[in-house]
């Protein structure tokens, strides 16, 4: 199974979701899971920002080799489930093919309305990169769970 996590420049949300994902799933012992991320407006080869960067060193993840790529029809057909961060990331998965693959992470993870949106903290102040790492981890903690009892990989 390949899970796709989508934002907009995949220099914060999406890496730190990648990220995050991926020690969840390890912590369960699914090594079978591929994770990975890619941005709507992404401009491939860019580093993580520096504040998400610097919250990820603070939970003990390492967003050093992180290398944005742009969302293309190739990297959304090679996912089995796409997990975006805003509505309008959603629309854009599904004008490229990603159909009923495509699912708000908030949504997956059983959150409505606003509270089923990620916001982009590009661009302010560090705390506020905390706070969307801090919903991120809740979020991943409830999607992880949900994929493993419906028999994810």
């Amino acid at each position: 199974m390949h899970i796709l996590f989508v934002c907009s420049g995949n220099t914060c949300r999406s890496p730190l979701a990648e990220a995050l994902f991926r020690r969840f799933l390890a912590e369960r012992g699914r090594q079978d899971i591929v994770v990975s991320s890619a941005g709507t407006g992404a401009y491939d080869g860019a580093p993580a920002s520096e504040g998400a960067y610097l919250v990820a060193l603070e939970r003990g993840l390492d967003l050093g080799a992180h290398r944005a790529r742009l969302l293309t029809p190739e990297i959304v057909t090679s996912a089995d489930l796409i997990l975006a961060m805003s509505s309008g990331h959603v629309t854009r998965v599904q004008r490229l093919g990603g159909g009923e693959r495509v699912r708000l992470l908030g949504e997956y993870a059983g959150q409505e309305g606003a509270a089923a949106e990620v916001g982009d903290p590009f661009g302010f102040e560090v705390e506020t990169y905390r706070r969307t790492l801090d919903q991120l981890e809740r979020l991943l903690a409830t999607a992880r769970d949900r994929l493993l009892a419906e028999g994810g990989a």
